[in-house]
C-alpha cells in the first residue's frame, strides 16, 4: 500500500503540491467551498454592516471591527446566487488579502463554517474548463473529499482589483 501511496505522490505536478495545505470550507447555498487557512484572520458573528452607496450589490457595506473599518462582501451576491436569510450559522470570515503589494482585511459572508481541513495534493485536481466565457481564474482547483467536491477559492483573486481599489479608497 505504501508503494502505491508514493507511486500517486510522484504524479502530483509542482502546481497542485504548491496548493496543498489546510483550508477553512464553508458553505454557500450547499456547496462547499475552502480558503487557505493562512488567509482567515478570524470568524465573526454576523454584525451590523453600514451600506456604502454607489457600491455594487455584493458588497454590503463596512463594519467596525474593534476601531477598525472593514469592507463587507457577500459571496453569495458576488457568484451570481440568489441572496438568502440570515441564521443563526450565518458569519462573516475575516480574509487578509493581498493588492497592489499591501494587506487589506475584508469580510465575506458565508452560509455557514464547516471546519479546517488538511487537503493533500494528490486530492486537488484542476479547474475544468467550462468554456472560454466562463472566468474561473479565482479557482485554485477542485478538491476530492468523501463523495463530494470543494471548490477551493484564491481569495486575492475572488474580489477583483476594481473592486478592491473602490472598497480601499
Amino acid at each position: 500500500m505504501q508503494a502505491t501511496a508514493n507511486t500517486a505522490d510522484a504524479d502530483v505536478s509542482e502546481k497542485q503540491r504548491s496548493r496543498e495545505g489546510k483550508y477553512l470550507t464553508f458553505v454557500l447555498a450547499d456547496e462547499e467551498y475552502g480558503i487557505g487557512i493562512l488567509k482567515v484572520k478570524e470568524i465573526i458573528g454576523l454584525m451590523p454592516i453600514t451600506p456604502v452607496p454607489k457600491t455594487p450589490s455584493h458588497v454590503k457595506g463596512v463594519i467596525n471591527l474593534r476601531g477598525k473599518v472593514i469592507p463587507v462582501v457577500d459571496l453569495r451576491l458576488k457568484f451570481g446566487m440568489s441572496g438568502a436569510q440570515s441564521t443563526e450559522r450565518t458569519c462573516i470570515i475575516v480574509v487578509e488579502i493581498s493588492f497592489c503589494g499591501n494587506k487589506i482585511s475584508m469580510g465575506i459572508v458565508v452560509d455557514s463554517v464547516s471546519e479546517v481541513l488538511n487537503i493533500r495534493a494528490v486530492e486537488i485536481e484542476d479547474t475544468s474548463s467550462f468554456g472560454t466565457k466562463l472566468d474561473t481564474d479565482y479557482i485554485l482547483g477542485m478538491a476530492k473529499s468523501g463523495q463530494g467536491v470543494k471548490i477551493l477559492l484564491d481569495i486575492d483573486k475572488v474580489v477583483n482589483s476594481g473592486e478592491i481599489h473602490h472598497l480601499a479608497a
